[in-house]
């Protein structure tokens, strides 16, 4: 399989901890932008674009969780970091557990949201096929109406215009690839190899992956801790910034 090339960037003080933030399915480094402020005022903060989304060109063959992963692992060794924090939502999260069982020299501490450790194949080689089929915009609303509570989508219409405007925009056949890696993925019998301080968040109304997947990656790794946000649904990050940064600012500066 050939190595896959990930468009990254870095923010925040050159000297400070490292902490990897890796995106959602169809999302671009733009989401993670509620936490940037406080969050790169004491850490360096990598951000990286998935296969096909953003900045990064489309793959040229299939992708799995865990090529993403070491794809990850290769822009930690382009920058010289050794041991590093790492973040993930959805199939952000995906890859960071992967990296977390595989690589535990590498991370130092873990958060991962909204994402689950097994989702089954049938839906998302489904998706593929449709997206393929009939682009990107022929499943955007209905993805779009996943992300965020009937709420935020009346309160900050703005906010999820912008980001229907990232997923449409997205490559084809990066997304597609995407999700025959998480139809592909199973990562239930790794989840005990993690060892570092993990949390575990969730949007209490996420209907894109359920709350219950969350708790299942908490009670599989020893020691780890699970939060579910209230009126937040599959990006909580973006939704409930302020709780999110606060529960991340707490695991990956304070503790």
């Amino acid at each position: 399989m050939i190595p896959l090339e990930l468009a990254s960037r870095c923010d925040g003080p050159a000297t400070a901890p490292v902490v990897v933030l890796g995106n959602s399915l169809g999302t671009t480094t733009t989401m993670w932008a509620p936490q940037l402020e406080s969050l790169g005022a004491h850490l360096r903060l990598l951000r990286w674009d998935l296969p096909g989304h953003g900045a990064s060109e489309e793959p040229p063959g299939p992708v799995t969780i865990d090529g993403i992963g070491d794809a990850v692992v290769a822009l930690l060794d382009e920058l010289g970091v050794a041991r590093a924090g790492f973040c993930g939502v959805s199939i952000g999260g995906m890859v960071a557990l992967s990296v977390a069982a595989r690589c535990p020299e590498r991370i130092e501490r873990l958060a991962v949201g909204c994402t689950s450790a097994y989702l089954g194949a049938a839906a998302w080689y489904e998706r593929a096929a449709t997206v393929r089929a009939g682009g990107m915009a022929s499943i955007a609303d209905r993805i779009l109406e996943r992300w965020f509570t009937p709420e935020f989508h009346e309160r900050r219409a703005d906010t999820v215009t912008a980001m229907r405007e990232d997923f449409v925009a997205t490559n084809v056949e990066g997304y597609a690839r995407c999700c025959e890696a998480i139809a592909a993925m199973d990562l239930r019998p790794s989840l005990s190899y993690i060892r570092c301080p993990t949390l575990v968040i969730h949007g209490a109304d996420d209907h894109a992956i359920l709350p219950e997947n969350g708790a299942a990656i908490a009670a599989s790794i020893a020691g780890s801790h699970f939060v579910a946000v209230d009126r937040a649904a599959h990006l909580a990050t973006i939704e409930r910034a302020d709780v999110t940064t606060s529960l991340l600012l707490d695991h990956f500066v304070t503790s």
